[in-house]
């Protein structure tokens, strides 16, 4: 049997590495244009939600949002009515290089799925989320310290 895993993460590793490359003259590093995209997709996030929707703990996000922000392409402002929480917001800047990662996301799509069929990429739609989900369940279970029984 084929190890679909490891076929679904090299795809994920190859495409990241392309976007490193594409990205790197918009001062984008390490995996950071997600964090952008995610950002300028859902203004006023919190952190940990962002965190939760990328599926990076949240030190890793911590750093990657203070690039952003160093850089001049996210600001971070205290959530209404709770000083300790705070949301994030693309700059104009982070705004304008936001069309760029759409447009490089939209065309590894059109590479990714280039020869098959409709039915193909529908069933692919359909299976992909429930695999996402057994494994975003998976992944909370281990953050919050439980162990996997092989």
């Amino acid at each position: 049997m084929t190890d679909v895993l490891r076929e679904v993460g090299s795809i994920a590793r190859a495409l990241d590495s392309i976007a490193n490359v594409e990205f790197k003259k918009y001062q984008l590093t390490r995996g950071q244009y997600a964090y952008l995209a995610r950002i300028c997709e859902h203004p006023g996030i919190i952190q940990g939600q962002l965190a939760e929707l990328i599926r990076i703990d949240r030190t890793t996000t911590a750093h990657a949002v203070k690039r952003l922000i160093d850089g001049g392409l996210v600001y971070r402002e205290p959530l209404p009515g709770n000083q300790k929480s705070k949301v994030l917001y693309p700059t104009e800047k982070g705004q304008a290089i936001y069309p760029i990662l759409k447009r490089e996301n939209d065309y590894s799509n059109q590479v990714a799925l280039a020869g098959l069929s409709a039915d193909d990429v529908a069933t692919l739609k359909r299976i992909l989320p429930v695999m996402s989900a057994n494994v975003t369940a998976d992944w909370q279970r281990v953050k919050a310290g439980e162990k996997r029984d092989y």
